[in-house]
């Protein structure tokens, strides 16, 4: 038996499953794609916080590896906060704090010294009397790779990069 053309344009049976067929890629997208926004932003905070506990890790250290304002090149006092940045202790001991941060020289360490310029009465006076080129400040950054959600399972081949950068004035222990 032979339904006419209009029969067929008027009937509604499957229009919801075909109507749902159409927006399920996006709707995943939409959903995936706020998850591995979230996931970002997390992982952002992450890289932020590691630098700034490295800084005040070294900041605290003892002025006596701030000599003539320059960090000892793969010192202690260079690896230490590295690994304070990377696991959050200075031995290493403990995990990482986010996946794709594969090396300590993903994080670097400089010192700079303010000489007072700046107008700041603290450059060589009270604890810094014996740095002539003014105050140790340290500076840690980190460059970290972000693995997206959609790169893991292999919808995306972006590369980003976490930044995040802190400095502390070196107090000494």
């Amino acid at each position: 038996m032979m339904r006419s053309l209009g029969q067929m344009l008027r009937d509604q049976t499957g229009a919801a499953a075909a109507e749902m067929a159409l927006v399920i890629p996006f709707l995943l997208v939409l959903m995936l794609g706020s998850v591995d926004l979230g996931n970002y932003f997390l992982s952002e905070h992450v890289v932020d916080k590691a630098v700034r506990d490295a800084s005040r890790y070294a900041a605290r250290l003892p002025l006596a590896e701030y000599t003539s304002c320059t960090v000892p090149s793969a010192g202690p006092a260079e690896q230490q906060t590295q690994r304070v940045a990377r696991f959050g202790d200075p031995s290493g001991s403990g995990g990482q704090r986010l996946a794709g941060w594969a090396a300590d020289n993903m994080t670097s360490v400089t010192i700079a010294c303010d000489d007072g310029s700046s107008g700041n009465n603290w450059a060589t006076s009270g604890i810094y009397t014996d740095f002539p080129d003014g105050a140790p400040v340290v500076t840690v950054k980190a460059v970290v790779p972000y693995k997206s959600l959609f790169g893991t399972i292999g919808l995306g081949s972006a590369t980003l990069n976490l930044n995040a950068e802190s400095q502390a004035a070196v107090t000494g222990a």
